[in-house]
């Protein structure tokens, strides 16, 4: 299986951080560089400080989004398709993560999701509707990342993020 280079078609890439101070959501827009640096994400995330921990958003061109969650020592990750790795390095870090082989050639025709589907269910986000939206084949990985953010309560200040990527 040979990892396809992207090389610097990133534009469609981001990655956010999403925290908590007291009772507000803020979020911020991280370098790109992290959405294919799996280690620098986590020691990004790390950085930030929050009462919930905190989560990396990340969207990978119109390809699979990833969900990482920090709080304390504790790192949770989700991958929207677990295919991505076949083209992906940053998606084959995820399924060295979390200790997942690589899909087999026959596991090449759907579309599965790997990792901890209740990432974010203490937030308001339970499996099966975060399971819905990475499922869904209709929406785009920026897309799916903000209906999260909008079940999540930081929606407005995630498309801020967004905007002011140009």
């Amino acid at each position: 299986m040979t990892v396809l280079d992207h090389g610097d078609d990133d534009s469609g890439d981001f990655a956010a951080v999403a925290y908590r101070e007291e009772e507000y959501w803020d979020v911020d827009l991280l370098p790109v560089t992290l959405t294919h640096d799996l280690k620098g994400l986590i020691h990004a995330l790390r950085q930030q400080p929050s009462i919930s921990g905190s989560l990396g958003l990340v969207s990978v061109g119109d390809d699979f989004f990833i969900i990482v969650r920090v709080y304390g020592e504790d790192v949770s990750l989700f991958l929207s398709d677990v295919t991505a790795s076949v083209d992906w390095q940053v998606a084959r870090d995820v399924l060295d993560y979390l200790d997942i082989d690589l899909p087999d050639d026959d596991d090449l025709d759907q579309v599965l999701p790997a990792g901890d589907l209740s990432i974010v269910a203490d937030l308001g986000l339970d499996e099966m509707e975060l399971g819905a939206l990475a499922g869904d084949l209709d929406l785009y990985p920026d897309e799916v990342l903000a209906s999260v953010s909008e079940r999540l309560g930081f929606a407005q200040s995630f498309q801020r993020v967004l905007d002011g990527m140009g």
